[in-house]
């Protein structure tokens, strides 16, 4: 009886989940458009409808609007095209040719972007039928029909928020880099240790295709916050997540470039140990402070509830201040040995400065700095898109110039982030 208890608990939670959600709404929009277009067309078939209403009901409200008025008019300028080749020329090997490539050119002239191959397809659909007036005429009823449901749909029915998955990807990518950091003060002995660090390298150069995943999954996710009726501060909620991956990848590149530091070093010692093992067991506690600080950030950006947010802020703190002066520590030791060993400062310095850089972009102060800078960013472009600046009239004296400068200047250089 508990089994099944869980069971029911488990499949009910899933039916929530944006995956499942998705491919509910997909499916009711089909077949309500193929419904419907059972009685306006006269096709005995008519596929095109369920077809366009399972592609324009996107993941997100947002992307629905913006590519469901594509779709149409790639279907309505390939049945255009289609009509009118058909009624010129007909149906052959050169004449299909013509179609695609004039296709393709008016795709690009009516701007349907990703839909380009579409008016192609749209077109040699209709133009191998037989009865090409008609079905034409169908076919672009039928494509009305698919992006009008669709978009009704997405209207009524409220589209899934994807920031648990964008959340969890974050969450991921936090672990597999403190992953990196722990394996980064483990120092091999022997010769082994260069092919050890080139190895970390390359762990850390895998990051990039990580980070470009989380990105998309995040894009998905800010889309999804948009003109969503179920989001009441969805600004907020993208920007926190958005600065919190800009932190982690800015984290990423400093991580890639300590890798590269421990590499070099290994190749200038391949016979003697890279550090003394006083300096090993400081660099290992620094790193692992470092580590769990990386995982506290990720928690603390992906949390949405108050209470736990300033939970995850005074324990990401509190790992901050141990791995200071963990590193404050390391710093000193560092330095003894160069006084002992001068050859490798340059490296060793780096090394040092690479944790400062991480620790520094950790920090809570930073991620405040940074979060209401894109704060700031967003309201003044808000404002610039609603209140446009209009050149004013010149005056006589000339020095309505001067208020037209500003008015224009002002507004080029305000979207850009700093």
């Amino acid at each position: 009886m508990p089994e099944m208890i869980s069971t029911i608990a488990r499949i009910a939670d899933r039916h929530r989940e944006p995956v499942a959600v998705q491919a509910l709404r997909s499916t009711a929009a089909a077949v309500i458009s193929y419904v419907i277009a059972l009685r306006l067309s006269s096709e005995p078939a008519p596929l095109t409808a369920p077809l366009t209403a399972l592609l324009v009901v996107q993941v997100t409200l947002y992307s629905t609007l913006t590519t469901g008025i594509r779709r149409v008019n790639s279907v309505v300028a390939g049945v255009l095209i289609a009509i009118g080749f058909s009624a010129l020329v007909g149906l052959t090997w050169w004449s299909l040719g013509l179609v695609i490539l004039a296709s393709l050119l008016v795709g690009h002239l009516v701007r349907v972007d990703e839909f380009v191959p579409e008016v192609a397809i749209s077109a040699m659909l209709v133009l191998g039928v037989t009865q090409v007036a008609n079905t034409a005429w169908d076919r672009v009823v039928e494509t009305l029909i698919g992006a009008a449901v669709g978009m009704l749909v997405n209207l009524l029915v409220a589209p899934p928020v994807w920031v648990g998955p964008a959340s969890a990807a974050i969450t991921d990518l936090a672990a597999r880099m403190s992953r990196l950091l722990g394996h980064i003060g483990e120092e091999p002995p022997g010769p082994a240790k260069v092919e050890e660090a080139a190895a970390r390298l390359h762990e850390a150069r895998r990051l990039d295709n990580d980070i470009a995943q989380v990105d998309a999954a995040l894009r998905q996710a800010e889309d999804s916050l948009r003109l969503n009726p179920r989001v009441k501060e969805g600004l907020l909620s993208r920007l926190v997540l958005r600065t919190g991956l800009d932190t982690l990848e800015i984290c990423a590149v400093v991580l890639r470039v300590a890798c590269r530091t421990l590499t070099d070093l290994a190749k200038a010692r391949p016979d003697s140990p890279l550090f003394t093992a006083e300096i090993r067991g400081a660099l290992r506690e620094v790193l692992g402070h470092t580590a769990t600080a990386v995982e506290s950030f990720a928690q603390l950006i992906t949390t949405q509830v108050s209470a736990n947010a300033e939970a995850a802020e005074a324990r990401l703190a509190g790992e901050l201040v141990v791995a200071r002066a963990s590193r404050d520590r390391l710093a000193d030791l560092l330095l003894a040995g160069v006084r002992e060993d001068p050859a490798q400062w340059q490296l060793q310095g780096a090394l040092l400065a690479e944790i400062d850089r991480v620790l520094d972009e950790l920090g809570v102060d930073k991620r405040s700095q940074r979060l209401l800078e894109e704060l700031d960013r967003n309201t003044r472009t808000r404002r610039g898109r609603r209140f446009p600046s209009f050149p004013r009239r010149r005056r006589a004296d000339g020095g309505g110039g001067e208020g037209r400068g500003d008015g224009r200047g002002g507004g080029r250089g305000e979207g850009r982030r700093v």
